[in-house]
Order: C-alpha cells, then structure tokens, then sequence
C-alpha cells in the first residue's frame, strides 16, 4: 500500500529537520521524504495542513494489565487506546498475573500481542521473582525471550543489595532496569502528596523524601555498577536536582516525567476524587514547573504516560482504599500541548524526541525516524483541534481519569503503523 501524507510540518530531531515536507510510504518503509511530491497512480493521498508530522510515538510505561488482570484492560483494548492517543508501540509493565518475571509469560504477552494488538507491544520483564524485592528473576532468559527493560514498576526494589546485583546482571545484556523510587518506610500509608492539602482533607500523605532518598540510593548504584539505570515517574523538583548532579558526574541514567505529574497538581485531589489517585502523588506547582524545565532542558529525555486502568468499582470506594492510577494513554499528547507547548514551555522538537527517539533509544528497539528506508510508524497531531475529554468513548477499558470535561488542544489526527493507517480522526480502524 502506498501512502502520500501532503502538506503537514516535519519534525524528525534526530534528522534535526522541521518545515514543510510530504512523506511518501510504500510496503510500510518511508520511500521519500521531500517537498512537493506529486501522487502518482495507486496512491493514497492524506492532506493535513497545519498538522505535525512525525515518526512514530512510543510510550515506555504502560499497564496492559494482560495476563490476569484483564477485567482492568487486556492487550486487545490498551493497545486500541495507545492507536487513539497517537502512539505506534508501548512498552508494558510486568506487574500482570502472574508477574512477568519468566519467560513464558513475556512470550505470551508477546504472541497475544501478535495476534490481538493494534500496535507494536514490547513486555518488561521483573527485576525480581513475583515483583517482591527478594531474589532475581532469571535475566538471561528474559533477555533472550525478548524482554526490553526490567522492572518491578509499582514497587520498589527496597533491598539494595539486589538492586545492584540487577544493574550488574542487566548491564551484561544491555537492558535497563526502570526504577520505582519509592521508599516503603517514608510513604507507609500514605495515598496523596504531604502538604498543606493533605493536611485539610486530613488524608496521609507521602513526602517528596520518599522518592528522592531512593533516587540518590540508585543513582550511587548505578555509578558503581556502571548499569544503565531508568528513573521512572519522576515528581519532584528534588529528584530533579538529584538527576542533574548525577549527569554532571557521568553517571549512565535516563528519566521519564508523566503528562500529569507535568501538568496537574495535589489541588486535584480536593473533593476527594480517586481518579486523582496515583503513585507517585501529584505534587506542587514548584514540582511540576521544575518537571517541565528539566524536560525542557532535556534533562529528563521521555515522556509516558504510567497508563494505569482500573475498574470503576475499584475506584469508586472511600480514598484510603482506592487503588492508585490514572489511565493516561488517550490524553497524554493533548495535556501536554495544551499545558506545555501552547504556552511555549516546550517546543514541539523537544516533544517529539521525549515521545519517539529517545524513548526508542532507552529500550534498543526500532523507530524515532522518519528517514527514507526506516520504518513507516508516523503520528499525526493537529495542534489546532479543541477537543472535549469523555471517558466514555475511551478506547481503554479503564476511564479512571480525572481530566472527564476538560477541554484540550492538540489531538491526534492519525496512527500509522508499518504503513498502516490504525488510527484516523479518532477512530480505531482495527
């Protein structure tokens, strides 16, 4: 099948190109990449003046849930909502039943995906056996069975023994481990971000401490081991400083920042809305700000979105008892535009990069180009499109998301994998 995608502006930052081109597809490879390409017979032609053209986005921090847990979401529907939000791959967390910690079931998620997927799916596996801190899983066989990173995501790996033996192990085979800085002690109990609002509703909060303390403990672990270490989540300007002395001394580290640890703050919690909910909190405006300079500065190289669903029943309890997550997939790109790149915090080329070729860089997989013979993943945004957030025509089995009303700009237009169109005007064409 060919495609023409005329008229819409390039960016591409590792081709460090931004201006008005036409891409041409053909057998699912960009065949040319110019100005004024003339359609010729058999080809279909997609105008989208005004709209961003760019290589395909990746989320590396999604929960599909799959196996196991599939009355959340399955591979079938995350997938559906990653093609409506713009995103050609995702990256999915083990935290699944049971976890994925073993080969078997990284090939499943693999196979299922295969067979039942909208688009590219690639499994993390367990740093550690049944995600509970205690003993590794076996690397080598998750490495080999197709694993991209490891994690335990959802919990930390408090022990720090362990933790370093895994950026030992992990280093042997080019993975990187995704850390969830959280220490168990410092946030026990806690469900919001300490502060001043915790302290009104009288909700037990989670210091900004708890994060950075396991922050420094994994930065100092990965200069001893030389491992290459993923912070994932990041919320707090702490961590944020953390981050930026460990760059300065060489240390081998990436991040990761959230659209609502980004772009929401604890105020969100008032009324004690659940969907509010996640873990890390969402924190200050301080926090978001300094969040959104980092990423800005390209300190923070990635964006994901930690889509986390849940059933309506879960989250519709008492605060103390709901579980924590949002569902992120379907908003992520308009909440960053509209909070970041309108008001010109941030450009789209450093958008662009934090969605496509860093994270393609993180994980050692394909994409984050769109140069002539890579492959055809291309995700078109129009940044004009005012749009209205209704759960209810989430693609996602989860509508556990506190944005229902809002309205924001720059929705994606359209989804193309391996030069397929998957998405178009926010319909799921699979």
């Amino acid at each position: 099948m060919k495609l023409l995608i005329k008229g819409g502006r390039i960016v591409d930052p590792l081709q460090n190109l931004e201006g008005e081109y036409d891409v041409l597809v053909d057998d699912g490879k960009v065949a040319a990449l110019e100005r004024n390409i003339k359609p010729g017979a058999g080809v279909e032609v997609i105008d989208v003046p005004g709209c961003i053209v760019a290589p395909g986005f990746i989320d590396m921090h999604v929960h599909l849930r799959e196996p196991g847990l599939e009355h959340k979401e399955t591979i079938a529907t995350g997938t559906r909502a990653a093609a409506a939000g713009g995103f050609v791959a995702v990256a999915a967390m083990p935290n699944t039943e049971p976890v994925a910690d073993n080969a078997s079931v990284i090939t499943y998620i693999k196979e299922k995906a295969a067979r039942e997927g909208a688009v590219r799916v690639y499994p993390i596996g367990a740093i550690t056996k049944g995600s509970k801190g205690e003993e590794l899983s076996e690397i080598a066989d998750l490495a080999e069975a197709g694993a991209v990173a490891l994690s335990d995501d959802g919990r930390p790996v408090m022990n720090a023994e362990i933790m370093r033996r895994a950026l030992e192990y992990a280093g042997m085979f080019n993975l990187p481990v995704i850390a969830h800085c959280e220490d168990l002690n410092l946030s026990a109990g806690g469900v919001m971000n300490e502060g001043f609002i915790s302290t009104i509703l009288g909700l037990r909060g989670i210091p900004a401490g708890a994060e950075e303390v396991m922050v420094a403990r994994d930065l100092i672990l990965a200069a001893m081991t030389k491992g290459k270490l993923h912070l994932a989540h990041i919320s707090t300007a702490g961590s944020v400083q953390l981050l930026q002395q460990a760059k300065e001394r060489g240390i081998k580290v990436t991040a990761e920042v959230t659209p609502h640890h980004l772009c929401l703050t604890e105020e969100e919690v008032v009324g004690y809305n659940t969907n509010a909910k996640v873990n890390p909190p969402l924190r200050t405006r301080r926090d978001c700000d300094a969040l959104g300079s980092a990423l800005a500065g390209e300190l923070i190289e990635v964006i994901a979105s930690d889509h986390a669903p849940h059933a309506a029943e879960e989250k519709d309890v008492e605060f103390d008892f709901a579980p924590f997550g949002m569902v992120g997939l379907e908003t992520a790109v308009p909440l960053v535009v509209t909070f970041l790149i309108r008001p010109g915090l941030l450009t789209w080329k450093q958008a662009v990069a934090a969605w496509s070729s860093n994270p393609a860089r993180i994980l050692n997989v394909p994409g984050g180009s769109l140069a002539p013979g890579s492959t055809a993943d291309i995700t078109i945004i129009n940044p004009a499109e005012e749009r209205e957030v209704d759960v209810r025509r989430f693609y996602s089995l989860g509508k556990n998301s506190p944005l229902q009303g809002r309205k924001l700009y720059g929705w994606p237009a359209a989804t193309i994998v391996g030069g397929r169109i998957i998405m178009r005007e926010g319909e799921v064409l699979v």
